[in-house]
């Protein structure tokens, strides 16, 4: 089943602080969730009732020496993997190891594309422009990643660097046309398709930790403050949303709510809130927090979680926004890295292994 939650800032309101019993009503192809305060509208497939939300996992399938990190459809993948068609990397410190390249890997027949190889480099972190027409990934050798984007349908691509910036310290998808991240030489940058880079004048001075991007608004941090700001470019104004000791943000695919990652002393915090910091939810504590990642409808948020300080493995989860429930769905993981499929009826994660990646690919049974 396929799902489209239109997420009001009412309904949500009604969804994450009221956990009590709700009453449905239906109007044509969607149900009406009443719940004290407001509501939460479903557009459902035809023929399929809605009913209370549950989560089941159908099945686990694993994908040695392979990094997952975006999906082009429900059948196929962007993945790195090791190159042994190219040489052995030239450097001493990384003799062992082949090259990484990025491919298209068809998960039914198992066959892989290759979208981008270089000698001596690793390629990596790809991913999709929303209607799947350019690829932003890194290039790494020693030291720090440098960052391209491709057109995919002519291979031309761009590296984000120049005067202006020196070089991209990140890089992300902030809509479908816009690549944005911290500078190099300061400050935040903003990036077209056509590869034309600008600064932002009204972040230049900052050395920027954390940088994100909704609509008009830029939410950042910097080493020197962990608590998280915003500028809105509309007005100029900047402002506290009085969230402090942030260690990561990930903004919604509809731009208008955050998951912000919080960490104090040993004890790690995976918070909800809307774009102007309010409406706080916590969804999960523990030791570590992280792979971190919104379904393309909002309804599922992924991530991984190690419970304790002497705990060795973590767990990964999914927390449905529906009924307002964690449900566990693998064990025995490490830190990972999670990307949800287009229909949100699979769920990719890939681990390091400190020799190589390994992804796997959960399929879950989710009905309303």
């Amino acid at each position: 089943m396929k799902y489209t939650t239109l997420l009001k800032a009412v309904s949500i309101l009604a969804l994450l602080f009221t956990i009590t019993a709700c009453e449905e009503e239906k109007e044509g192809n969607t149900t009406v969730i009443e719940k004290p305060g407001g509501t939460i509208t479903v557009i459902e497939d035809a023929g399929e009732p809605a009913g209370r939300p549950s989560i089941k996992v159908e099945r686990i399938d694993p994908y040695e020496n392979m990094q997952i990190s975006d999906w082009l459809d429900e059948d196929t993948v962007i993945v790195a993997k090791d190159n042994e068609a190219l040489e052995k990397m030239s450097l001493a410190e990384l003799s062992d190891a082949y090259p990484r390249s990025l491919y298209v890997y068809h998960l039914d027949t198992k066959e892989y594309e290759l979208l981008k190889e270089r000698e001596n480099a690793f390629l990596g972190e790809a991913a999709l422009s929303a209607d799947k027409g350019y690829l932003l990934y890194s290039e790494v050798s020693l030291g720090d990643p440098v960052y391209y984007m491709m057109n995919l349908d002519t291979g031309e691509e761009a590296g984000l660097y120049g005067e202006s910036i020196g070089g991209a310290m990140s890089a992300r998808w902030a809509d479908n046309d816009t690549i944005i991240g911290a500078a190099y030489s300061g400050g935040a940058y903003m990036a077209t398709k056509a590869g034309e880079i600008t600064t932002i004048d009204e972040l230049q001075e900052e050395a920027l930790f954390i940088v994100h991007k909704m609509k008009d608004k830029w939410y950042y941090n910097t080493s020197a403050d962990e608590t998280l700001q915003v500028l809105d470019l509309a007005t100029k104004e900047k402002a506290s949303l009085g969230l402090e000791h942030v260690y990561d943000v990930v903004p919604s695919p509809s731009g208008d709510q955050l998951l912000v990652l919080q960490q104090v002393g040993d004890r790690s915090t995976l918070v909800w809130c809307d774009e102007t910091g309010g409406n706080r939810k916590t969804i999960a504590e523990g030791a570590e927090l992280g792979g971190v990642s919104w379904s393309q409808d909002q309804r599922m948020i992924a991530y991984s979680l190690k419970a304790d300080v002497s705990g060795t493995t973590h767990g990964l989860y999914v927390y449905d926004m529906l009924s307002d429930e964690s449900t566990q769905i693998a064990v025995g993981i490490g830190n990972t890295v999670t990307r949800w499929s287009p229909s949100g009826e699979s769920l990719a994660y890939t681990e390091w292994s400190g020799t190589q990646f390994n992804s796997h690919i959960v399929h879950i049974d989710s009905s309303l």
